[in-house]
């Protein structure tokens, strides 16, 4: 059988297919800087359409001339090259984003901006400038635009990269050691090479990615929704990112409307089934039978439930009057913002606020960062540690259980059952437990700068989830990151890019016997 035509590219684009996946991206967000340019020209921002403009030239000067220097050398498809062109992605690539952000807002110091577009490129949303109104709305549009670029990202890499390797989540149903390729994989896909993999995954997935981004924007539009506010909401629903140019949902002019049409769009983050049949996890019997969308729609049900007869009782005890309408809206505030926060979004409800106000009692900030945790499904944009890995910790529970009362019993759940009740539930407790070291590091690290454990723990949290928005809503005090150090701004922006590629993805690339290979 011959190979498709779209993944043997000729001339100019063989060449640059060839090119190391980190200068493929470098010269990508070159392009992209047109947009923001072309946004700042019609709204009459011209500071900001020349930073775009000329930090977009002079990238594609230096990405031609670095493809000239390449050309004819023969690509190097080492196993775990890809994931370290990917670490360097979130690593460098903020610095070319913040060089016209820094031009278009020059009253801040680059540190921040940097933190601003790491954290926007990790799909983690957390931001220096808590006042939207200090930052134009074309540098609001770029802020959504790296997020929608990084949650693409992430999601073409962990098919394209994440998998064959067994990161990601894939390793939980993976019959292979994490972060080694296993060989029958390639034999099925025909020996392709990884740039060959990550080009076919580009071109299956960035059609569907755009279609729903341009979809969600058409319906908050029609909505009532302006036409930036629905756009930089719409890119950061479909990359979790939470960014927001007007402060959060909250202040959106759609209301429960535009939320219901959001939340819809969330669910993408719960389960790769939701549009597609690709992933080691995908069962016979459809979506409704997948562990992943089953626990979400779990959490989403239940914890608003239990939260809204938490109200209920508190305003039952305090004779409050019973309001009906009140109390819908107290039930829908909490339905949002657990599917947001579950999804590492971070948005919240306009009537987030309707329950407090309702019982007096307030929601304790410790249920969202328990949300933010958990996280989304297995190869979407989603962060936290999958809930993947929690459905086989799960599984292995209930089989402990069972061998309590029926000690010589064998499992009968499959081939897959057997691996989650097994390995798989073995390596997703190593991961609980490197992520926990990670977390009590950043923690640890956070308070020798001077911060707070309370604020610590909630920021170590929030970046490591890449669920941003928790810095807000889940500290009893304002956590301003303004007013943090230097090196707090390094360790946290460190923390980003650990949350996003994980802990089990920075072990693979400092193992030297995998890059043999």
């Amino acid at each position: 059988m011959t190979q498709p035509t779209s993944i043997r590219p000729t001339g100019i684009r063989r060449e640059i297919v060839q090119l190391p996946l980190f200068l493929q991206l470098f010269g990508v967000s070159a392009v992209s800087m047109i947009l923001p340019s072309i946004h700042g020209l019609v709204v009459n921002d011209h500071q900001a359409s020349r930073a775009f403009l000329y930090a977009g030239v002079l990238g594609l000067v230096a990405f031609t001339l670095i493809a000239i220097a390449h050309a004819g050398r023969k690509p190097l498809d080492g196993a775990l090259g890809p994931l370290l062109s990917l670490l360097s992605a979130f690593v460098f690539l903020p610095v070319f984003f913040a060089v016209p952000f820094l031009e278009a807002l020059p009253t801040t110091r680059f540190v921040n901006v940097y933190f601003e577009m790491v954290s926007a490129l990790t799909t983690t949303g957390a931001t220096m400038f808590e006042n939207p109104a200090r930052l134009s709305n074309t540098l609001h549009l770029w802020r959504a635009q790296v997020g929608w670029m990084g949650g693409l990202l992430m999601w073409v890499t962990a098919s394209a990269i994440l998998a064959p390797l067994h990161l990601g989540g894939f390793e939980v149903t993976a019959q292979a050691e994490p972060g080694r390729p296993d060989d029958r994989i390639g034999a099925r896909m025909g020996r392709i090479t990884p740039r060959q993999r990550l080009l076919r995954t580009t071109q299956a997935l960035l059609p569907i990615y755009f279609g729903l981004t341009l979809l969600l924007w058409l319906l908050l539009v029609i909505g009532g929704e302006t036409g930036l506010v629905a756009l930089c909401h719409a890119m950061s629903v479909m990359a979790t990112s939470g960014i927001s140019p007007i402060g959060g949902v909250a202040e959106a002019q759609v209301g429960v409307t535009g939320e219901a049409v959001m939340m819809l769009f969330m669910l993408f983050a719960l389960s790769r089934l939701t549009f597609s049949k690709d992933t080691v996890t995908a069962t016979q019997g459809g979506l409704m039978t997948d562990p992943e969308f089953r626990i979400g729609l779990l959490v989403v049900i239940g914890v608003p439930l239990l939260l809204f007869a938490r109200h209920w009782i508190g305003a039952f005890e305090v004779e409050v009057e019973v309001d009906g309408t009140r109390a819908l809206h107290a039930l829908w505030g909490g339905l949002f913002t657990v599917l947001s926060f579950l999804s590492t979004t971070g948005f919240v409800s306009e009537h987030w606020a309707e329950a407090q106000n309702w019982s007096g009692l307030r929601t304790p900030g410790l249920v969202l960062m328990g949300l933010a945790l958990i996280g989304g499904g297995v190869a979407t944009t989603a962060g936290g540690v999958k809930l993947l890995r929690v459905f086989a910790l799960y599984q292995n529970g209930v089989r402990e259980m069972d061998r309590l009362v029926y000690p010589n019993s064998v499992s009968g759940a499959g081939a897959a059952g057997r691996r989650l009740q097994s390995n798989g539930a073995f390596i997703a407790w190593i991961f609980f437990m490197l992520f926990a070291m990670s977390l009590a590091g950043v923690t640890l690290l956070l308070t020798l700068t001077g911060a707070s454990f309370d604020a610590a723990v909630v920021m170590s949290v929030a970046t490591l989830s890449t669920t941003g928005p928790l810095i807000e809503h889940a500290a009893d005090k304002p956590i301003h990151l303004i007013e943090l150090g230097v090196a707090a701004k390094i360790i946290l922006s460190g923390a980003m890019v650990l949350g996003r590629l994980e802990t089990l993805a920075i072990i693979a690339l400092m193992t030297p016997n995998l890059w043999r290979a």
